[in-house]
């Protein structure tokens, strides 16, 4: 387990402010026992929690040509046929996972390949569950053309937490199914969606980890 570097300065900087702090009741309340140790309790349990947010653990992925694997923690929200409209064109599988704020909020490859296009999209901060959230919140699209020439497009949607999306490709970039590109502050949710003949492998509610949970495969 390791901290993901999109949370190294706002850790440190935190416990810089948490030390002043406890530093100030300490001087302000030398006799004050009881403050002293209730800032200093609520001070690491708040630290921690903040802390958990950007845990990046570390596993071996096991790649597969025909496997989809979930790009996120969290839990399946959404399984469904239905209309891509901004680049794919059509209809496709969705399936939809909701990273929460105790999930590891690290996004993966669901498969490899190169990446044929990317687009921010700024946007709402509804709830991830809102069904307006997929068009509405604020959003990066990302697509990858497998080997096979089989594209699959995923977008990373913010939600009323989470305000800060953090996407890591380029368009012509290759990458590895498992493979990190991009992590979400404070959880939200990730669509993806597959072609037609792709036989899904989870179910609603199935909890996931992403880069480790097989959620589809391709024919």
């Amino acid at each position: 387990m390791t901290i993901h570097r999109e949370g190294r300065l706002l850790l440190f900087v935190l416990l810089i402010l948490l030390f002043g702090l406890n530093w100030a009741i300490l001087y302000f309340f030398p006799q004050s026992i009881l403050v002293q140790n209730s800032v200093i309790f609520v001070s690491v349990i708040f630290y921690l929690v903040i802390l958990q947010f950007f845990r990046n653990p570390i596993f071996d992925i096991t790649k597969g040509e025909k496997t989809v694997l979930a790009p996120a923690d969290g839990k399946v929200v959404v399984i469904e046929e239905t209309e891509e409209t901004e680049y794919l064109k059509g209809r496709r599988k969705q399936i939809s996972i909701f990273m929460s704020p105790v999930n590891v909020h690290v996004n993966r490859m669901p498969v490899g390949g190169t990446i044929s296009f990317y687009k921010y999209h700024p946007g709402k901060y509804l709830v991830a569950w809102h069904p307006k959230s997929s068009t509405e919140n604020e959003r990066t699209t990302v697509v990858v053309k497998t080997k096979d020439g089989v594209e699959v497009l995923f977008r990373q949607i913010a939600g009323a937490l989470a305000r800060r999306i953090k996407c890591y490709v380029t368009a012509g970039q290759h990458l590895e199914q498992g493979q990190e590109f991009g992590f979400i502050k404070f959880g939200s949710r990730v669509d993806i969606y597959l072609p037609l003949d792709a036989k899904v492998k989870v179910k609603i509610g199935d909890i996931t980890k992403g880069g480790r949970t097989i959620i589809a495969e391709m024919p």
